[in-house]
């Protein structure tokens, strides 16, 4: 029988801080084998485990997964609730391991609009990984980028009511930790799978300089050797920020 080969990240220093996912391509991928659409949800389960086990052991300090935004709400409710149980049986069934390998789970959005049910197994997980000093695991539920921009301006305004913030007061750094995301880098690279080739509303601010991976592979069969390419494509890219190329001696 064959050896898989080995799965050897870039250089350290090439990996990106923090990577975001769109995790897209579930129903396609039931579709195609005949399968309802929840059949692709429950399997896309697997590639999260897969992507929380290749960034902690490769040493990517971030993993931000678009697990449910503010506009899928819009879905059949039966879908939506679905997708509710399988937040919950996730973290009841990972949460073990999570801790035991000192991911820290982390969650933005609007997370009061949730099921009461879901809010209380996040808390509790969250709790439990809040001392972890590895992988940050954050998952965007009910999010969505302008809501978060929105969100973010309105705390300012409080801010400015209660405690005098003047608008010369509200540079990009201080409005940046009124965001949702305050306290984690800005987004390194951007994956997103099934072929489509948009934001969806995901992380607009965080996101401004970040690389953007598009994969025609569907979510639930995107796992490490697919990281692993994404990776390697960002190594390769020469991040400039605005600046100029760096001239040849």
């Amino acid at each position: 029988m064959a050896v898989a080969a080995k799965l050897v990240p870039p250089d350290p220093s090439r990996l990106p801080r923090h990577i975001a996912i769109i995790m897209d391509g579930n129903g396609r991928w039931a579709r195609k084998r005949g399968l309802p659409r929840v059949a692709g949800h429950k399997v896309g389960l697997e590639s999260v485990r897969a992507m929380v086990k290749a960034c902690s052991s490769w040493g990517v300090g971030h993993l931000t997964l678009y697990a449910f935004s503010s506009e899928n709400w819009r879905r059949p409710k039966e879908e939506v609730s679905f997708l509710m149980q399988l937040l919950r049986l996730y973290l009841r069934r990972e949460i073990k391991e999570l801790h035991e390998n000192r991911v820290r789970l982390n969650a933005i959005g609007r997370l009061g609009d949730l099921p009461a049910a879901a809010i209380k197994e996040l808390e509790l997980s969250k709790a439990l990984t809040a001392k972890n000093d590895g992988l940050v695991l954050t998952l965007a539920l009910n999010y969505g980028g302008r809501q978060d921009i929105v969100d973010a301006s309105r705390r300012a305004m409080v801010l400015a009511t209660k405690k005098g913030l003047k608008p010369a007061d509200l540079d990009e750094d201080r409005f940046a930790g009124l965001l949702g995301t305050a306290g984690l880098p800005e987004v390194d690279l951007v994956i997103r799978t099934s072929g489509e080739m948009r934001l969806s509303n995901f992380l607009l601010w965080q996101t401004a300089y970040a690389e953007v991976y598009f994969t025609p592979t569907f979510w639930p069969d995107f796992r490490q050797p697919q990281l692993l390419e994404a990776l390697k494509d960002f190594a390769r890219r020469e991040r400039r920020f605005g600046d100029i190329a760096p001239r040849s001696a």
